[in-house]
């Protein structure tokens, strides 16, 4: 089919029916996009994307993770940020040497090949885990900001790992980190000033198109510096995060404009890289990757939520939640296989162990996990006055 109307009109159609379902079951919009994905790609014969397609999905990805990063307010970032730190590194570290050593020394992976399995498996995905917070309107409250905080530590340790092990190291690369820290320096001045002499209520949305103005830009320098465009998108929505704070305005006008016509695309996208005949082939070996990432998530991240004063039922929530994967683990299986360092075979399997655990965890979670929203926001008193009586007893 070569009518793009009716290839735009398609697409649209199966996104209308996962929020419909999503609305039905209780279940986030975004994995219910996902299994449309999956069931137009085995079964409607939905092999292919055009350009398009792939542009909205790379819009999706990058304003979606710019929005996970204006949702995290600064003040209850620094007020949590021990438990940030501390279930974010760790969340990266088990799964990433325990994947990495598993696969060279039992599937007999070369060191590059389990290296970049390592760092696709260890990812959790701020895109799946935003969507269900915002959906869930758990995205205010103190436990979801921390576990939103969490997820990029996770997610910055994986790019690390990723630039550090296999990145090159040239010009554009200085460019890149250079122009990102001016404009993560002078972001929050120029959005305040935008928004302060221009109001958010004007027909053409000057502020809107500054934003991704500014995402389009770095994305572009990051590309051309061999690193993805989805971490200056984070970093710039973490900055200006105190802005939205004082202005929801813009913040939900974007999100509108996200989950409308977007991430839909995106998380469809994701659904076409599995193939259910090769899931079948290659069951045992998806089944043990899916498995050894989902348990040193919990051997990782289980105990610290314990330890910062939650209950067995949100720290296994926070568990499943950080043992979510998409963006980034995707995006270093496609690193991988572009750059030769695994073969297509090795591709299909991580990206699909990616994508079910963008899946199982998540729908485990919501179905039997699923904290009140009161919970989550008495866990902030919690710890506000546990760390006043900790300074109590130090004077």
């Amino acid at each position: 089919m070569d009518n793009i109307w009716l290839i735009a009109a398609m697409w649209m159609g199966m996104a209308l029916v996962a929020s419909l379902i999503s609305i039905r079951v209780g279940i986030s919009v975004a994995l219910i996009e996902i299994l449309v994905g999956v069931i137009a790609g085995n079964f409607l014969g939905i092999h292919q994307t055009t350009q398009w397609i792939d542009f909205l999905a790379m819009l999706g990805s990058g304003v979606l993770t710019f929005l996970a990063g204006a949702e995290i307010d600064p003040a209850s970032l620094k007020a949590n940020l021990k438990a940030s730190l501390a279930i974010g590194i760790l969340s990266f570290v088990v799964p990433f040497a325990s994947v990495w050593l598993i696969a060279q020394y039992v599937f007999g992976w070369g060191i590059h090949q389990a290296q970049i399995a390592g760092i696709a498996l260890s990812t959790t995905s701020v895109a799946v885990v935003y969507a269900v917070m915002i959906e869930k309107k758990l995205g205010d409250t103190s436990m979801g900001k921390m576990i939103l905080a969490a997820c990029f530590i996770t997610d910055f340790g994986t790019v690390l790992a990723l630039g550090v092990l296999f990145a090159n190291f040239n010009l554009w690369m200085v460019a890149f980190v250079v122009v990102m820290c001016v404009m993560l320096w002078f972001m929050p001045r120029w959005t305040k000033y935008l928004i302060g002499h221009l109001g958010t209520n004007k027909v053409s949305q000057p502020e809107v198109k500054f934003i991704l103005l500014v995402l389009f830009f770095l994305g572009g320098l990051a590309t051309t510096a061999k690193s993805e465009a989805v971490l200056p998108a984070y970093l710039i929505g973490l900055v200006v995060a105190g802005v939205f704070v004082r202005d929801k305005t813009l913040v939900d006008r974007m999100r509108t404009i996200a989950f409308t016509i977007f991430t839909p695309f995106y998380f469809m996208k994701a659904g076409l890289y599995v193939s259910l005949p090769l899931i079948w082939v290659s069951l045992g070996i998806i089944t043990l990757f899916l498995v050894i990432k989902i348990v040193t998530k919990f051997i990782g991240v289980y105990p610290l939520a314990r330890s910062f004063q939650m209950r067995k039922k949100e720290s296994s929530y926070t568990t499943l939640l950080m043992a979510t994967g998409l963006t980034f683990g995707t995006i270093s299986a496609l690193f991988g296989l572009n750059n030769h360092l695994i073969d297509q075979k090795q591709y299909t399997i991580l990206v699909t162990v990616v994508i079910l655990s963008a899946i199982i965890p998540t729908l485990i979670a919501q179905k039997f996990f699923q904290p009140e929203i009161h919970t989550m926001i008495a866990w902030g008193r919690l710890r506000r006055m546990s760390k006043k009586n900790i300074t109590k007893r130090r004077k």
